[in-house]
């Protein structure tokens, strides 16, 4: 085996929604009502809808700029890669990138839908959340059958139009959902409440996954406004562990052995002392804490029901005996600053090559496509989905990687001498956009 030879998913990716998403799926007042794509008196753009503004259009989709011109986020859509937004340049640059296929979350509308949570008419929101699994489902996805994991989100504030939404997306072929790793952020109850047994019970009998992409629910916490930014970037990913924890506490677990709940996003090197950890608290503590796992160790209920999703993590990659390794998989991450693109081959290669070929299989694909029922390989013949046979076709295609510079936002003043930006530094920016939209 080479690295030309790898075929992999990545189950987890990003779209910056096109302005043009509801247009085939709406009409009339539902269509004037949906979110809508604005542009500012000073050229950026916004997304409004039921009077909120949301100023972010990419979410640090910076993939294809300098590195020198990183940020938190681009400001307007014109400077944003077209395969972040266009599906037809987002598998040429899937394949440049020896992609074979992609689980991709929204962005104006949050990992988790969760932007129709805020919305005052939920009556309103229902209609547009279907239509926006519909326009994922449908146009997204159904552009290139076998190239993509549909994903949908579900109206988890009613949860019997959530059982609803998701019996209809699964007649799709839809085989997974995001949500809120914490909906009590969302002013619903805990996922230890009662009211989420209709969800068990639905996700279960359908064998649809749960996806819990950080951010959603249980924001990674920074130390103060002058903490550096780069102290927030480090622990983003560990900043899971609060939701895995909750999660692997979860009694439904019990009650639904064949659970899927994958944590997107969350790295794989932070989990062997994580289990050893939860272990160690529940063989001092289960005689008090009446905690459950009835005499099975936190360890195994975990390694049974969470996919572990990594981007970059030389670590975790050397000591998978301390995980399950039928329960890790790849993801890239693009559009954003954590991507590789175009070089995931190159650097995914020499994080692998060391594992035996059935190991790299599993990782790369053969997990993916297990736990989230994806056979792309009904579609696509899998001698023209490895990392070779696709970089050919972009080649063919003449798909250009060339950085390109784009300006972007910088929190510092105009004027300002470089200097360690901080976690108040982003939030003044994000407030200062908000108010310019």
């Amino acid at each position: 085996m080479n690295m030309n030879d790898l075929v992999i998913i990545s189950v987890d990716d990003h779209i910056s929604e096109p302005p043009g998403m509801f247009d085939k799926h709406l009409s009339g007042d539902d269509l004037a009502s949906a979110p809508k794509l604005m542009t500012s008196d000073n050229g950026t753009n916004y997304w409004e809808y039921q009077g909120m503004k949301m100023p972010s259009v990419g979410l640090n989709a910076v993939v294809g700029r300098p590195l020198d011109e990183y940020g938190m986020e681009p400001t307007a859509m014109e400077q944003l890669r077209k395969g972040t937004y266009d599906v037809h340049a987002r598998i040429d640059d899937m394949n440049v990138n020896g992609i074979a296929a992609s689980l991709n979350f929204g962005s104006c509308v949050g990992f988790d839908g969760g932007r129709f949570h805020k919305a005052a008419d939920k009556a309103k929101a229902l209609i547009h959340m279907r239509a926006y699994n519909d326009w994922h489902i449908d146009e997204w996805c159904g552009a290139y059958p076998g190239r993509f994991i549909p994903c949908g989100i579900v109206p988890t504030w009613d949860i019997k139009a959530t059982v609803e939404e998701i019996k209809r997306i699964a007649a799709k072929g839809c085989t997974t959902i995001s949500i809120n790793e914490n909906p009590t952020t969302q002013g619903l109850p805990s996922i230890h409440n009662a009211y989420w047994e209709p969800l068990w019970k639905i996700v279960t009998d359908l064998d649809i996954a749960i996806c819990l992409h950080i951010g959603a629910g249980n924001p990674a916490p920074h130390a103060s406004m002058e903490t550096p930014i780069e102290a927030w970037i480090t622990t983003m990913p560990m900043s899971i562990s609060t939701g895995a924890a909750d999660w692997l506490n979860l009694a439904a677990l019990e009650r639904y052995p064949t659970m899927k709940i994958a944590l997107s996003e969350g790295g794989i090197g932070w989990i062997p002392y994580f289990l050893e950890r939860a272990n160690f608290s529940h063989e001092r503590h289960k005689a008090w804490t009446h905690s459950g796992f009835k005499g099975t160790k936190p360890s195994e209920v975990f390694r049974k029901h969470f996919l572990n999703c990594f981007i970059d993590d030389e670590f975790g990659l050397k000591n998978l005996d301390f995980l399950n390794e039928d329960m890790v998989s790849y993801e890239c991450d693009y559009p954003h600053s954590d991507s590789l693109w175009p070089n995931v081959p190159e650097r995914l290669w020499e994080t692998i090559q060391h594992l035996s070929a059935e190991r790299i299989a599993k990782i790369t694909h053969g997990n993916a496509m297990r736990f989230f029922r994806f056979d792309m390989f009904k579609h696509i013949p899998r001698e023209q989905l490895s990392v070779g046979a696709l970089r050919a076709a972009a080649l063919a295609a003449g798909v250009d990687v060339t950085p390109k510079s784009s300006g972007g936002a910088s929190p510092l003043a105009e004027g300002e001498a470089p200097r360690a930006i901080t976690s108040g530094d982003l939030m003044r920016m994000f407030s200062h956009h908000a108010k310019a939209a």
